[in-house]
């Protein structure tokens, strides 16, 4: 095993560290002071299309894109390191034009999608001059098991006319979001992977609808957004589904593993972040005659954090080098290890940093109650904690033939 960058991904990283230092966070909190205090923050400051002009104008833009697609096309491992240095800011990944779901549907479509569909959406995407949203978990069935959808997509000569209800469908509120990939049965019949497709549909097409923004904990993630979607006999052009009728399994399963490393390498971004803020509170502040760390075992949380974020690390560079060089055949129980271990990781190290702020760490005077909805959901979001330790439960029993219904 080889997690060492290559030149080109270490000057990369060189370069965005810089970038954040000297672009992002001096703006950051004032744009989310003046987002928040807005009586509709579903807008686009000025902020951030100064802050992608500099961006791509530096050659810092969709770092994303997998090893051999376009000049900036980079290895997992090569990548990784620049998703976590991205999950330091809420806003830094869309600077870079590597902001999720886009840059899953970016794959999708890079490496399923038909030429027209390419020129037509994915080239916008990549120029940065729209957003997207993927659709996919519904509010009326248990979505940890994707089989249980009921949305439907049903051919129609030409056209594949659309049924149902998304929710949770993030960057769907984004105001440049201009098309969404829905999910839905297609076949109830066939074989239970083959039964679904994926559609791309306007966000314009008659019939589409976003009923309301969902709250986490509070925090509406504007101007991205977790929105509930109805589809209303939407109709849309045969050539709008992706690869084919009956290959949404197939799709969904290559877009999951790169997707994955990178919402984990921006977590521990973000819990490095906290570390160092909890550090920082901890050194700085005195309570009882003591700083701060030297309180009810403070210090052997801070070493705590330390070792899960590094460990951490380790495990999800180990399955962005499987994803490299074996493929997401041979790394199906290192993604949901790492899907399972690091929202958790995060949520335990942010909260450590929260109590050592007080009071304060429960508000937005601090990044940290914001960051811990985020590491909360996503223990949730993309399947839940439940779900992939079971698939690495399966996988590890299996040369033991695990008995029927364990």
């Amino acid at each position: 095993m080889d997690f060492t960058p290559s030149a080109r991904a270490e000057d990369y990283r060189r370069r965005v560290a810089d970038f954040l230092t000297r672009e992002i966070e001096p703006v950051e909190p004032e744009y989310l002071r003046t987002l928040r205090g807005l009586e509709d923050p579903w807008v686009v400051l000025p902020v951030i299309e100064e802050l992608k002009a500099k961006a791509r104008h530096e050659g810092l833009w969709n770092l994303f894109l997998p090893e051999g697609a376009g000049e900036t096309g980079l290895s997992n491992v090569d990548y990784a390191p620049l998703a976590e240095l991205m999950g330091r800011s809420s806003i830094a990944p869309e600077v870079f034009n590597c902001n999720a779901p886009d840059t899953g549907n970016a794959e999708v479509l890079l490496h399923y999608g038909s030429d027209q569909q390419c020129r037509q959406w994915l080239d916008p995407l990549l120029d940065g001059r729209v957003r997207s949203a993927f659709c996919m978990t519904e509010p009326d069935v248990a979505s940890s098991d994707a089989t249980n959808m009921t949305a439907t997509a049903v051919p129609d000569g030409e056209d594949v006319v659309l049924n149902g209800r998304k929710w949770f469908s993030t960057g769907v509120g984004h105001p440049h979001c201009r098309f969404v990939i829905f999910m839905a049965l297609t076949e109830p019949h066939a074989h239970r992977h083959q039964r679904h497709s994926m559609v791309i549909v306007p966000t314009d097409a008659p019939g589409f609808r976003i009923e309301r923004m969902l709250p986490v904990f509070g925090y509406r993630d504007e101007p991205y957004g977790h929105g509930e979607v109805s589809f209303t006999d939407v109709r849309v052009p045969r050539d709008n589904v992706i690869a084919g009728l009956g290959r949404g399994f197939e799709i969904a399963q290559g877009r999951l593993g790169p997707g994955r490393v990178h919402h984990c390498m921006r977590l521990i971004g973000l819990a490095e972040r906290a570390l160092e803020l909890a550090a920082r509170r901890g050194t700085q502040r005195n309570a009882f005659g003591k700083p701060l760390i030297n309180l009810g075992g403070n210090r052997e949380r801070i070493a705590r954090a330390r070792i899960e974020i590094n460990q951490a690390r380790l495990l999800v560079l180990y399955t962005a080098w499987l994803l490299d060089t074996r493929g997401i055949g041979a790394a199906f129980s290192e993604v949901s290890q790492i899907k399972a271990a690091v929202p958790e990781m995060a949520e335990r190290v942010i909260d450590t940093a929260m109590r050592l702020h007080g009071a304060a760490g429960f508000t937005d005077d601090f990044p940290l109650a914001g960051a811990y909805a985020g590491a909360r959901s996503l223990r949730m979001a993309d399947g839940p904690d439940e779900v992939h330790l079971g698939v690495v439960a399966r996988l590890e029993l299996a040369p033991y033939r695990e008995v029927p219904g364990g």
